[in-house]
């Protein structure tokens, strides 16, 4: 279609088109121009949503269910990379119907690093959208995004977040939803270059995706690797945290995402002697005065308890008396008091957030699961300076 012919059928489409500031008038072009191309020529994916996916049976029909249903969005494929299943992923489901699918199949097992590399190397979209294979998109997600960059060109890059609800009733889950969208919601630093890259739900122009060539492949686990990609990302360009892009996901109970927490934390910490920087969200300075400010509590709290138990099973300290003791109980727990009261100041973000959103109970069971986890943490991050 030539171009004069085009602006015809869009005048005529709506004749109040050349009535109007062009500006003012651009939303609603965007939705006709889409329109008439759509009815007129095949279109160019404008999104390649790529989705690792292995063994996940379970969560990719709900997902891709959600990617079909979803709103006002432009053409789009979906790429899911079969890294390597035990049944491979088959394409024929009602879920998968009206979609632009394809499957690009892996022969083993090697990590959602390189099974997002693949993907991306079969995609075709100006713009790669990653999804891992267990959330749910929610329906304004993909055409907010799509809003984003249209609205600015310059913006090369997109993360999104995942909602704070769970429908399991359990603690633990809900604790790390609310943990997680505190950080991201509560607690980030607003004025950040950059957010992190979190393939859970995360956007890049394709070009600069090839450009930075990926993910680091070394990675056989999800473990860091979008950490590694945001920091080359933002050598060049900002990560702009988008909170209307929104999925759901459930998450796991404690251990699976206890033993996360000291992986993450032993590889961030090699990523950080290189870097000497913290982030703007999660893993910011002040996170690691409070994990530290965490595990002295824990400590503490294990010396008080011995040196009571000393002091009543030993009635005749012969190396101390009487004032020695007063005085070394008296520096103790002042010392262990203040601490808390350190710990509980750099945490009250959170544990306000927790008992408005859950009650009193749920944010005292909150403080101590947090003390839990900042000694996996702090382990982690050990092991990764000594190891």
């Amino acid at each position: 279609m030539r171009a004069s012919e085009f602006l015809k059928l869009l005048t005529l489409y709506d004749d109040r088109f050349l009535s109007f500031p062009v500006g003012a008038f651009m939303p609603l072009v965007k939705q006709r121009v889409f329109f008439i191309m759509h009815i007129t020529t095949p279109m160019k994916p404008f999104f390649s949503i790529i989705i690792p996916y292995h063994n996940s049976k379970d969560t990719i029909g709900p997902l891709l269910f959600s990617i079909a249903q979803s709103k006002k969005v432009p053409p789009l494929e979906v790429i899911i990379v079969d890294d390597g299943s035990d049944e491979p992923l088959q394409k024929t489901s009602p879920a998968r119907a009206g979609l632009n699918l394809r499957i690009v199949r892996l022969n083993h097992n090697k990590g959602p690093a390189v099974a997002r590399n693949r993907g991306a190397d079969a995609a075709k979209g100006t713009f790669l959208v990653f999804l891992d294979s267990d959330v749910i998109l929610y329906p304004d997600a993909l055409g907010n995004l799509w809003n984003i960059y249209t609205d600015d060109p310059d913006i090369m890059a997109v993360t999104g977040v995942w909602v704070k609800h769970q429908k399991t009733q359990k603690f633990f889950p809900n604790f790390k939803a609310l943990r997680d969208w505190s950080y991201w919601i509560n607690e980030r630093d607003k004025n950040g270059y950059y957010y992190l890259f979190s393939t859970r739900i995360a956007s890049i122009k394709r070009a600069v995706f090839a450009r930075l060539r990926g993910f680091d492949e070394t990675y056989g686990a999800p473990l860091v690797e979008d950490i590694e990609f945001t920091y080359r990302i933002a050598r060049r360009y900002a990560v702009i945290f988008a909170q209307n892009v929104r999925v759901r996901h459930e998450f796991e109970d404690f251990w699976p995402i206890a033993k996360k927490y000291f992986w993450r934390s032993y590889y961030w910490t090699k990523l950080y002697q290189k870097r000497k920087k913290f982030d703007p969200v999660a893993t910011t300075f002040q996170e690691a005065v409070t994990t530290l400010s965490g595990v002295g509590i824990v400590g503490m709290s294990l010396v008080v308890i011995l040196s009571f138990f000393i002091r009543s099973t030993m009635y005749d300290v012969r190396f101390m008396n009487n004032s020695t003791i007063a005085m070394y109980f008296f520096v103790l727990l002042t010392s262990y008091f203040v601490l808390l009261l350190f710990h509980l100041f750099l945490i009250r973000k959170f544990l306000l957030f927790t008992y408005r959103e859950k009650g009193f109970l749920f944010a005292i069971q909150s403080f101590f699961t947090g003390l839990v986890l900042y000694c996996f943490i702090a382990f982690g991050a050990l092991w990764g300076r000594i190891h």
